[in-house]
């Protein structure tokens, strides 16, 4: 009998049970004093991924304490871990076994297919709309190769990347990263290597406006290899540092054109960085997230010893938190920065505004370069819809493609300060952006972004993207 009412409690608990005279939605709280003790950690459906690996990623263990009124928060919360970990389609968690007042938690997990070898083509440009529209959706500035991912190689969360690129720019990457090399899994390895070369070079900035210069011959190679270390010893916080070497050469045409390029009119140069990087992120998806918070917080140096041709010292901060103001509607502010020092840097080393994910949505078409900027970004979000679309003939644990949709509203500003702004009328000038968009998110991590933007210039326009946008 005892143990039926420990049951009763806990499903009232997980479920949240309506009694009549209840608010709708309102669960009646168990009594505070109501508890179970955790006996196992019970792991089922993991073929690939070893047990140790998916115990480390849940907070709980084996003795522990959790009243009724947190059972459920604890499962849910366990249980979105696991799925932060790229490694499973879905998981469960769910309490079995009881004996009095003691239980085993039992977590199931669907694994996702780990082995990827699939052709590139990548843009060469930043985005899509300045290939579109300012390049004329040329296939000369197309990447097109092969690609090949081996994740979870061993069952600990690891993964070889090699890549065999041709087109704008011909490359060639190997990397692995083992997350765990201690039996506490705190401790993580990798290494990478890059050879890059390019027969075009973005050799300058005129109105905030990238200027390319090509020859036949090739212009531009890059070398990079480089060493890291992770440390994570709870579940939100990982630490690194990472170590590279990089040695970059470019035609002596460029060095004349743009003898600010590499700086000092130099053909070549060499540079050791070391970079720490502390990340915490706490949310309900690692991938598309819209409850909790991330920080990134990041010092490096370039040029040490004898490799200094470049010589910098930056920090960078890039913070994002996120709430759910009501039932699928929810809020998203962040902000992203960075400072540079000296402000004195080759024009390769001026990359602000514009590059990677530090851009204002609005503000494709251009770049705003400068050795310390600011970002502010404020988001909108409202869940249209949330469905599963079962796939016929595919195996029955990848047939269900999981699609959410978001209408959202945004703005942005930012600043990007230069010590030598040339014919650039962005920089050092606080800069706005704003507009309504759509995000179609899926499994796999993949997120698309229809975006219509507009900017303090008049500008406006329909933008696309495929990354999430904080």
């Amino acid at each position: 009998m005892l143990r039926c009412c420990y049951r009763l409690l806990a499903m009232i608990c997980l479920l949240g049970f309506v009694l009549p005279g209840t608010a709708e939605g309102q669960s009646v709280p168990a009594k505070d004093s109501s508890y179970l003790v955790v006996r196992n950690i019970v792991v089922l459906g993991n073929k690939k991924t070893r047990t140790s690996v998916i115990v480390r990623e849940i907070s709980t263990v084996p003795g522990d304490t959790i009243y009724f009124r947190d059972l459920g928060e604890v499962l849910e919360r366990t249980r979105k871990q696991l799925l932060n970990t790229s490694l499973f389609l879905n998981a469960t968690a769910n309490v079995k076994n009881w004996e009095g007042n003691n239980a085993d938690l039992v977590f199931e997990v669907w694994e996702r297919w780990y082995t990827f070898a699939f052709p590139i083509f990548k843009l060469a440009d930043r985005n899509f709309n300045q290939w579109w529209v300012e390049k004329n959706h040329s296939l000369s500035r197309v990447n097109i190769g092969l690609s090949g991912t081996q994740g979870n190689l061993t069952g600990r969360n690891d993964e070889l990347n090699a890549s065999l690129q041709f087109g704008y720019t011909q490359r060639f990457a190997l990397q692995y990263n083992l997350p765990y090399i201690d039996k506490h899994f705190h401790h993580g390895l990798g290494i990478i290597a890059i050879y890059k070369r390019n027969r075009e070079v973005n050799d300058s900035t005129k109105g905030n406006k990238q200027q390319f210069f090509r020859k036949e011959d090739f212009l531009r190679q890059i070398y990079q290899v480089g060493l890291s270390y992770s440390y994570r010893k709870a579940i939100n916080t990982r630490h690194q540092v990472f170590v590279n070497y990089n040695y970059e050469k470019v035609a002596d045409s460029v060095a004349i054109i743009n003898p600010n390029y590499l700086g000092k009119g130099r053909t070549s140069i060499n540079f050791l960085d070391i970079t720490y990087r502390m990340t915490y992120i706490k949310a309900d998806s690692w991938v598309y997230p819209l409850k909790g918070m991330s920080v990134l917080a990041e010092v490096g140096k370039r040029g040490i010893g004898p490799w200094n041709d470049i010589d910098d010292i930056h920090f960078r901060l890039n913070v994002a938190r996120y709430w759910e103001l009501r039932p699928k509607t929810f809020a998203a502010l962040g902000f992203r920065g960075m400072a540079k020092f000296s402000n004195e840097q080759p024009y390769i080393n001026q990359q602000a505004l514009g590059y990677n994910d530090d851009y204002l949505r609005g503000l494709e078409y251009y770049v705003v370069d400068g050795t310390s900027f600011a970002i502010l970004k404020s988001t909108l979000r409202q869940e249209l819809l949330s469905v599963k679309i079962k796939l016929p003939i595919v195996p029955k644990k990848f047939s269900q493609v999981p699609i959410r949709i978001f209408a959202k509203a945004y703005g942005d500003a930012g600043y990007s300060y230069n010590k030598f702004p040339g014919t650039s009328f962005l920089n050092n000038r606080m800069l706005y952006t704003g507009g309504l968009g759509i995000d179609i998110v899926s499994f796999y991590d993949t997120c698309l972004r229809i975006e219509y933007s507009f900017n303090q210039l008049g500008q406006k326009g329909l933008f696309l993207h495929t990354s999430i946008d904080m």
